[in-house]
């Protein structure tokens, strides 16, 4: 489980608007048939994606001493730096000088306007270089937030060179609020939205070196989800399983407990690890030279260790475990929200698996066992009777990690924004938050199950 509670994450607001809102996402998003086709996104759904990718997209913006790299897998990376500057390390204590180049996004208007937006990357630093991702939106009544802070992020974490990844703490204009990972309205009764961003990326590295990040993917998810307690119920579509490597939590319980105390906490890594050997990628043996040999699968503890947040103090900030599958050769990560189990259906249809995120008391989901404030799930199938089929990293062995669960329950826990906690106060859901991994190279009814849910 998720060490920290939800409350970390974001504010709970109810209101009787929001709630009447609800209608606005009643109708499921239609599955990709079996044909593999899918249609776009509904213009009434209240999650908007916006990612840079492609060489075109890396040629626009505003360019501080970048360029775009074509390729098969285009990016952009420094080519002259724009300056240094200092930066005091908080988890160090050290402080060094680095040269820098950024790249500004065009200004993108949401199709939602948006009380939560979320950012994510893909990307690999070298040794001695890292990133800082920013974002500054505008509101709907025309003012704009800072510069926020979405993450400081390096793939390696060499003590002698590199800095400490890290999101950024007390973020505020006292409209909206950086919550470890997602940037969120303070108060969504007021009307205030998020209509539009910019993502700032700002690249750096050592001075006097030709060393430099070099970044695939560049984006957000804003969203509008509705507070409730409960949601509309889908219908079961198509049974379908993946197979898909099956790893325990809980076999690493008391190992490495620098990274977040250990296995207990480590559902987010250890799913991500599943989903990344699912597309066939894997550490190499040197990657893992670093692991105890008495340690059992210690690719779950490269992925823990390569997915810390020194702020959060976890391993569960959620683009940083989506830029951890990326490091990767020739896989993506992602954060969004579905609006259905009909659209995760699309996704198992067309064989792509899903990282779940939801909270619930234990007596909330048959058969789990246990409650918990925030939790990460493989998701890998649906029975026939349309009952969710996930990979649950909090169970006792690997053998036991593929779980049935109820699909009413379990789409009530994933997709509401509102629970009672086991005090019985009300504390917040994630609303349908998943990490979506794949590789470059699709299949044409892949890419339009992604396209379906308005990942591209």
């Amino acid at each position: 489980m998720d060490r920290a509670d939800d409350m970390s994450r974001r504010s709970v607001l109810a209101t009787a608007a929001a709630v009447a809102a609800l209608a606005a996402t009643a109708a499921p998003a239609l599955a990709a048939s079996a044909a593999g086709t899918a249609r776009p996104p509904r213009a009434d759904r209240l999650v908007d994606n916006r990612f840079w990718t492609s060489y075109e997209h890396w040629r626009s913006g505003t360019h501080e001493g970048t360029a775009a790299v074509g390729g098969s897998r285009p990016g952009l990376r420094i080519t002259a730096p724009a300056g240094r500057t200092d930066y005091a390390d908080p988890h160090t204590g050290r402080t060094a000088t680095w040269e820098y180049a950024r790249w500004t996004t065009p200004v993108h208007r949401s199709t939602v306007p948006a009380t939560e937006v979320i950012a994510s990357w893909n990307a690999r630093t070298p040794a001695g270089t890292w990133l800082q991702v920013e974002l500054r939106g505008t509101y709907s009544d025309k003012t704009r937030t800072p510069w926020y802070v979405m993450g400081r992020w390096t793939s390696g974490d060499d003590k002698a060179v590199d800095i400490r990844r890290t999101s950024v703490d007390d973020q505020t204009d006292d409209k909206s609020t950086v919550w470890t990972d997602t940037l969120s309205v303070d108060d969504a009764t007021t009307g205030l939205r998020v209509v539009s961003y910019q993502l700032r990326l700002t690249l750096y590295r050592t001075p006097g070196t030709s060393a430099t990040p070099t970044v695939w993917r560049l984006g957000a998810m804003a969203s509008a989800i509705p507070d409730r307690f409960t949601v509309p119920a889908s219908k079961p579509g198509l049974a379908k399983e993946l197979t898909v490597p099956r790893y325990s939590q809980e076999t690493h319980v008391g190992q490495y407990p620098e990274y977040d105390n250990g296995g207990e906490a480590w559902c987010s890594p250890t799913s991500s690890q599943m989903i990344i050997e699912y597309w066939g990628r894997k550490p190499t043996p040197e990657d893992l030279a670093w692991v105890d040999p008495a340690f059992a699968d210690p690719q779950v503890c490269h992925a823990a260790r390569f997915t810390y947040d020194y702020q959060y103090g976890g391993c569960g900030n959620w683009p940083f475990n989506a830029a951890y599958a990326s490091t990767y050769k020739d896989l993506q990560g992602v954060v969004t929200r579905l609006a259905s189990l009909t659209e995760l259906e699309s996704l198992i249809a067309a064989g792509i698996p899903a990282i779940t995120s939801q909270s619930f008391l234990r007596e909330e989901l048959t058969g789990a066992g246990y409650g918990t404030a925030g939790h990460l799930m493989t998701v890998i199938g649906f029975t026939a009777d349309g009952d969710v089929i996930a990979n649950d990293p909090a169970s006792p062995s690997n053998p036991a990690v593929r779980r049935v669960y109820k699909r009413r329950e379990w789409e009530n826990i994933w997709l509401r924004t509102q629970r009672y906690n086991a005090s019985g106060k009300v504390v917040s859901g994630t609303g349908g938050v998943c990490y979506l991994y794949f590789p470059t190279r699709l299949s044409p009814g892949q890419r339009a199950a992604l396209a379906a849910v308005g990942v591209r």
